[in-house]
């Protein structure tokens, strides 16, 4: 049985350090594979770590409960009114949305969303805003944070309300500098009070379009059909052409999460019936998306892993190439010390404490160069990166281990020896 006491590990480890401090340039050298392989790993985890969760959260945002079905138009869709004029008809209808909250019972909630552009005006500035005509829960199924007054309520759709929930985008766009709450601005030829201002957000890149992408303007979906109808007309090279699109997105939330796959299946059943397979819409699960992006994340962070674990392994064959060599220099000194009578597993501890030293030193350095690899990608290139500590512990172990394996046979041929063969090494 192997009996190691703390104080001869003590002037063991004493010794180690000692002998790597001989050869400053050689141990600095052996080093920089295992410094350069764990600040690759945690610096190419922690972008690809912070990619990944930039596009999770752009899905989270959706609603892990939600189901999104947007319009879309067909290859061959309407038909001619005359030589000049043509009227298209596709996409989703009112009577989809009621449809599919009194016939789907895990259904709790259903919000039609229709979009538009229109000028709008205030004084003297004018400019052409997205203008969303949707129900007071779409704010509860899309998360948005509220910046000043209100969003709309349930009266204000009953009412059929001229009242406006600006983006922040929106508000910046025509009111400038001005106070926001309680102005009074025309939109389409129709006034409304802004009641409220919300966070605009970005267009995602995440596969599937945001429900109010680009969006500068909220009123009831009431007030919309009330003030604009449904058809928009626009007037192209002398001809006129019409779209007839009541609805362009459903947002519906299912009351668990478990239920949300089968009943985007049920809906898709419902609607493919009464729009007869005319493939005028799509319907989007982000829960499915989400999965996908959770999946090819793992996938991803382990490719990245085992790319950047490459220069670990190079590391580690340095460390053992330049242990070989030592152990050829310090042949008579081996047999000497096996001569006095030191033990084999004395000389592997010896050995294995110069590797460890070496690797955990490296290790040490490497994540300081991992920590400041994604800082100064964030910094400079504006990319978001995530460094975790269980990277962090992750990479100095593997550089740990990585030390112990490739120094372990060095140290294993060190102690086998022949006491008399060493001490005749010159």
């Amino acid at each position: 049985m192997i009996n190691i006491s703390y104080s001869s590990l003590k002037r063991d480890i004493r010794l180690g350090v000692k002998n790597l401090l001989l050869h400053k340039l050689r141990s600095i050298l052996t080093m920089l594979g295992l410094v350069f392989g764990v600040g690759s790993v945690i610096a190419m985890l922690a972008i690809g770590e912070g990619a990944s969760e930039e596009a999770l959260a752009r899905i989270r945002s959706l609603g892990s409960k939600n189901i999104i079905i947007t319009s879309k138009k067909p290859i061959s869709e309407g038909a001619m009114m005359n030589n000049n004029i043509r009227l298209s008809v596709y996409g989703l209808f009112y009577n989809d949305s009621v449809s599919i909250q009194e016939t789907i019972p895990t259904v709790s909630k259903v919000v039609p969303v229709k979009a538009m552009e229109k000028d709008a005006r205030f004084n003297n500035r004018s400019a052409v805003l997205r203008v969303v005509g949707t129900s007071a829960d779409w704010f509860s199924l899309v998360n948005r944070e509220r910046l000043a007054g209100r969003v709309l309520n349930p009266s204000d759709i009953a009412y059929s309300k001229s009242v406006a929930v600006l983006t922040e985008k929106g508000a910046r766009t025509l009111l400038a500098n001005e106070g926001v709450v309680g102005e009074i601005l025309r939109i389409g030829g129709n006034s409304y009070e802004v009641i409220g201002v919300i966070r605009h957000e970005e267009a995602s890149d995440s596969g599937m379009q945001m429900p109010d992408r680009d969006a500068d303007v909220y009123i009831p979906i009431t007030t919309s059909r009330l003030h604009y109808g449904d058809i928009y007309t626009q007037n192209k090279a002398g001809s006129r052409s019409s779209e007839l699109v009541e609805l362009h997105q459903i947002i519906v939330e299912v009351s668990e999460e478990k239920y949300v796959e089968r009943t985007a299946e049920t809906i898709q059943r419902i609607l493919d019936i009464s729009h007869k397979k005319k493939n005028d819409y799509d319907v989007s699960v982000p829960l499915s998306l989400l999965r996908q992006a959770e999946a090819t994340k793992r996938t991803f962070s382990i490719v990245l892993g085992a790319i950047a674990g490459i220069s670990l392994l190079v590391g580690g064959i340095g460390i053992m190439n330049i242990m070989l060599a030592t152990v050829t220099e310090r042949t008579r000194e081996i047999g000497i010390r096996r001569a006095i009578g030191a033990k084999r597993h004395q000389i592997v501890i010896q050995f294995l404490i110069e590797t460890l030293v070496l690797s955990i030193i490296g290790g040490i350095i490497g994540v300081g160069l991992g920590l400041l690899i994604p800082y100064a990608v964030t910094t400079f290139a504006g990319m978001p990166t995530v460094v975790t500590m269980w990277n962090l512990i992750l990479s100095l172990g593997i550089s740990t281990a990585t030390g112990i394996i490739f120094g372990l046979y060095p140290a294993i041929r060190a102690a086998k020896l022949d006491p008399i063969i060493a001490l005749r090494h010159e």
